[in-house]
């Protein structure tokens, strides 16, 4: 199986569009991550899930979370959507020269080739490409979901 076979069409966002909105999209559709494009349409990077909670929560909390007990719901929610009005996509990402290899395949790989991308990256999700454009994407849950095969006998593949 090939990865345009198993990629998913997911949205992606813009450096240029509003992280908040960014950010909701991840919620609403409770996505690991989302692929981040060019105005051309080009990926350039993943946004982990991860990475905007690391935005929107404070370092000092990060770095004490016992001061998070402080804070009640309408607090959190408050500075959540405080940490990200006012800020775009590109805002969220590293600065270029800290940016990890974007995680991407072409149609063409493999699943065991996607797999160790995304190991190796350490990245929830891949961006398959074809002809320089962004052709779906491939989440590690979907990926685990093809290589553990059909849930019937609870046992791994090669025991059936």
């Amino acid at each position: 199986m090939r990865a345009r076979e198993l990629a998913q069409d997911l949205p992606t966002t813009s450096l240029d569009d509003e992280a908040f909105v960014a950010a909701r999209l991840i919620a609403t559709q409770r996505l690991p991550g989302i692929a981040v494009v060019d105005g051309a349409g080009q990926p350039v990077a993943v946004l982990p899930a991860s990475r905007v909670l690391g935005f929107v929560v404070p370092g000092y909390i990060q770095d004490d979370p016992s001061l998070a007990r402080v804070l009640d719901e309408v607090s959190a929610d408050a500075l959540c959507a405080q940490a990200l009005t006012g800020k775009r996509v590109a805002d969220l990402l590293p600065a270029t020269r800290h940016r990890v290899e974007l995680a991407a395949v072409d149609g063409d790989a493999t699943v065991v080739e996607c797999a160790a991308l995304m190991a190796r990256l350490r990245s929830p999700l891949v961006v398959v490409v074809d002809a320089g454009r962004v052709r779906g994407l491939l989440t590690a849950s979907h990926l685990l979901e093809v290589l553990l095969g059909e849930p019937d006998s609870g046992q791994p593949p090669s025991a059936k």
